[in-house]
């Protein structure tokens, strides 16, 4: 028995050197964005596996080429009290788990947004207990050396949009042929709405459950997104924004944005209906997360 549990503690303390040898060094995340991530390399692995091409749609922009619809859209779909938290938000873990339980099956996560991010940047989908502790880690660790700010910037640049794009302005030129700084309220909805399984709920053909979803953040982001938003620019340390301008590129900015009241409602999109005002899902249409980017 002793041999044993000698040879567990070994393997317990090899494994444990390793994680602590592996770990990432997020610091450097503070000034360069990342060249690729673990979720990118995963997919091309796949579709190489599959005799396809590996090529992904992707292109890093700053964060002032972003629209600031999507910005918002992206907090209040997925993580509403991101400037508040330090990584990781307890109570959501907590309600996830209870929601889990009583469903019998992992259909929710309550990771923040800096948890999704360091799980696409460094691990996999897989939800085992030993992937999700080791993503605690490295959120904390991101919290650490990362301003608000950039953690936001590189989730919106590196996030699964659908089948291979990847970030905000992939997405919208693919889906919209406009760059991510024109993107109305309604598309950025859509585009957030798709978060949490962008290969079944694809921005380019919504279902039903996508819709539903874009209706809901457009309701929240009408009561209460743009409070959120305005809270970036009380960021320590602020980092300025260095882009060029041109006639068919231009970003806006929090400062050209109305009032919350009329926020949401400033770009038309005629190719849906903006109204709800109710956050209740249908409860025929749950669509099981599978791809793994909560």
């Amino acid at each position: 028995m002793k041999r044993i549990l000698l040879i567990v503690l070994v393997a317990v303390l090899a494994w444990l050197a390793w994680e602590v040898l592996t770990f990432p060094d997020v610091s450097a995340l503070a000034k360069e964005p990342p060249k690729t991530t673990a979720f990118m390399e995963q997919r091309k692995k796949k579709l190489r596996a599959e005799g396809k091409s590996d090529e992904l749609k992707w292109k890093w922009v700053a964060y002032g080429r972003i629209s600031p619809y999507l910005r918002r859209a992206v907090l209040v779909a997925e993580d509403d009290s991101f400037y508040e938290h330090e990584g990781v938000d307890v109570d959501a873990m907590k309600e996830a788990f209870e929601r889990n339980w009583k469903r019998k099956k992992v259909t929710a996560g309550g990771s923040t947004i800096t948890q999704q991010l360091a799980k696409n940047l460094y691990l996999s989908p897989s939800r085992n207990p030993l992937r999700k502790l080791k993503e605690y880690f490295i959120a904390r660790s991101l919290e650490k050396h990362l301003s608000k700010k950039r953690i936001l910037e590189i989730y919106l640049n590196v996030v699964e949009l659908g089948e291979r794009v990847y970030g905000a302005e992939a997405a919208s030129r693919f889906y919209f042929a406009k760059p991510a700084s024109a993107l109305s309220p309604s598309e950025a909805a859509l585009l957030a709405g798709s978060l949490p399984n962008p290969r079944v709920m694809v921005p380019g053909k919504p279902n039903k459950r996508l819709r539903w979803r874009q209706r809901m953040i457009l309701s929240r982001m009408r009561r209460w997104g743009y409070l959120f938003e305005r809270q970036v620019l009380a960021e320590k340390k602020p980092e300025p924004e260095t882009t060029t301008t041109t006639a068919v590129d231009t970003a806006v900015t929090d400062t050209d944005l109305p009032p919350q009241d009329t926020a949401a409602t400033e770009t038309t999109d005629t190719s849906t209906n903006d109204t709800v005002a109710t956050d209740t899902i249908p409860t025929d249409t749950v669509t099981t997360d599978t791809t793994g980017t909560q």
